[in-house]
């Protein structure tokens, strides 16, 4: 069954674009368009969406007040806000409005694909590059959990420690070169630890392997 997307975006030509990302994932469905928050609460309760990827900056009410109604209505839609920026006063307020992931625009459509499968089957998610200023905040959205070494070989005793440190810098929104960088390694060895994590974690990619290591408190 495909997953059913209504796209909230004030932009005709962002909505276009967004629309074109999906032509290559039939598995995925827009069913409807909003350009503004009130038509998208309407047409949320209409259409019935699995799926609202919702802007964050509309020019009547804002994407997060759009996301509180829809979700009182009708709790069993997930929303994906969709913003240009990091603010830490949107990002609380989004979450607290009930949105199951946030997402910075410049994502990749592979990692945006992942996301919405991901949302889908009722997962979290909140964007690699966000989590280390929620940590520098510490305004506990997503607590900085340290694991002994002893407790992380008893629940994941299939990872090797240098691929914990390597799934640490994933989650922290790291590419394999960054990685590489960091840890002075080839960039080669860096992709092949990330390889091996995700094989491991049984995951499908390096962005649901950092949604479990969050999930689960590795990091």
């Amino acid at each position: 069954m495909n997953i059913k997307i209504l796209l909230v975006e004030d932009q005709k030509l962002m909505r276009i674009g967004i629309k074109s990302l999906f032509s290559d994932y039939p598995e995925m469905e827009i069913i409807g368009e909003a350009q503004n928050g009130k038509e998208a609460v309407e047409k949320a309760k209409l259409i019935k969406p699995d799926i609202v990827l919702m802007d964050i900056g509309l020019h009547d009410i804002s994407g997060i007040e759009a996301t509180k109604q829809i979700l009182e209505v009708n709790n069993n839609i997930k929303v994906i806000i969709l913003t240009s920026h990091i603010n830490e006063e949107e990002l609380n307020a989004s979450l607290i409005a009930g949105a199951n992931a946030y997402v910075i625009k410049d994502i990749s459509t592979d990692f945006l694909m992942s996301v919405i499968k991901m949302v889908k089957k009722g997962a979290m998610w909140i964007d690699p590059h966000v989590v280390p200023f929620i940590r520098e905040k510490n305004n506990g959205i997503i607590p900085s959990r340290q694991v002994s070494r002893s407790v992380f070989r008893q629940n994941h005793s299939n990872l090797t420690q240098r691929e914990y440190e390597v799934l640490k810098l994933v989650v922290d929104g790291q590419s394999n070169s960054q990685i590489a960088k960091t840890l002075t390694i080839s960039e080669h060895t860096a992709k092949a630890h990330v390889c091996n994590i995700i094989q491991k974690l049984v995951v499908d990619d390096r962005t649901q392997a950092a949604v479990k290591a969050l999930k689960e408190g590795l990091v």
